[in-house]
């Protein structure tokens, strides 16, 4: 029997997950085979378009602006991505699988888009002087991934949205954290500049990728990682919407993300003397945990969204679903 069309798109995309993030394709394997396939496909794109805009391979070896036209690799993934939607045939793998995950699910072409944002922000040498404007970052590299996973995993529900959404800002924060030196070292850095004056730090890539920071910059990193905690919680609350399997998976990421900043913070400022992560042993804990999550869910009713943290941009208005449900029972 010879093999379906489509099957190269999947074995790439399985390859790109391998190599370029070991903590989600770990959880990744959870999802049933659909689901799973969708999954890998939109990362595939997620981390071509990455990868376009820094000149890297796979999440590695980026190369600084100056040497490389970032804002051309935008606008060509803006186009590629147009032609995505209207149908057109992809000779790119990472499109062609991203067409396939994008017209199967109805993902909405403003998250696509609104995702390539992020990767402009990084063209534009974007600066962030507030939590709110590292969150805006992350909302565009991350968060609308998380919507865009959620549509794969058949959410529609605007509550969920914004947990899915919340998922992708504590991951994001959390890459943030680990990769701080690293991405300094290329002349890119997230950090509020608020929060690195208030370290008794010069903001910038330059002082943040200076060895004589470290102790300071170690009590930013922290700062940062106890701002993605209320996010994790958060995301916690979406899953008993999602699918048993993908509610395993998803349970399971966030305990393995999070787990990467808990080591980044237990670290201090040794915390960039090798990339943070976590061992096989602690990953299979964490799998175990996360499918003890997925089922609690099931039993759990889901807490009101708080109020204080940031909201994706276009989300309805401030009820969600639990809140909803009680404004009912109340006569409301």
């Amino acid at each position: 029997m010879s093999a379906r069309p489509a099957d190269p798109l999947l074995g790439h995309a399985t390859e790109t997950i391998r190599v370029g993030s070991k903590s989600f394709a770990a959880a990744a394997k959870l999802f049933d085979p659909a689901t799973r396939r969708s999954v890998l496909m939109l990362y595939a794109w997620c981390r071509h378009c990455d990868d376009v805009v820094d000149g890297q391979q796979l999440g590695h070896d980026a190369v600084p602006q100056a040497q490389h036209d970032a804002a051309a690799q935008v606008a060509r993934l803006r186009a590629q991505t147009r032609s995505a939607y209207a149908g057109e045939p992809q000779l790119d793998p990472a499109f062609a699988a991203f067409q396939e995950v994008a017209l199967r699910h109805a993902i909405a072409p403003q998250h696509a888009f609104d995702h390539l944002a992020g990767f402009a922000m990084d063209a534009e040498d974007a600066r962030y002087d507030t939590i709110d404007d590292t969150l805006r970052y992350c909302y565009h590299v991350a968060g609308v991934v998380g919507l865009m996973m959620a549509s794969i995993m058949g959410a529609r529900d605007d509550a969920v949205l914004d947990r899915a959404c919340d998922l992708g800002l504590a991951f994001q924060l959390t890459n943030i954290a680990r990769d701080i030196v690293e991405d300094a070292r290329i002349g890119r850095c997230y950090l509020p500049a608020a929060w690195l004056r208030d370290a008794g730090m010069p903001a910038g890539a330059e002082a943040v990728a200076d060895d004589a920071h470290r102790a300071a910059l170690a009590r930013v990193a922290a700062r940062l990682v106890d701002e993605a905690e209320p996010y994790y919680d958060s995301a916690l609350d979406g899953i008993a919407a999602l699918p048993l399997r993908s509610a395993w998976a998803i349970a399971t990421a966030r305990r393995v993300y999070r787990q990467i900043g808990v080591v980044v913070r237990r670290r201090g400022a040794r915390a960039w003397d090798t990339r943070a992560g976590t061992s096989k042993a602690t990953k299979l804990r964490l799998l175990a945990l996360g499918g003890i999550d997925a089922l609690a869910s099931r039993f759990r009713t889901p807490g009101t969204r708080p109020a204080r943290l940031w909201r994706r941009p276009g989300a309805p208005g401030p009820l969600l679903a639990a809140d909803r449900r009680a404004a009912h029972a109340a006569g409301a």
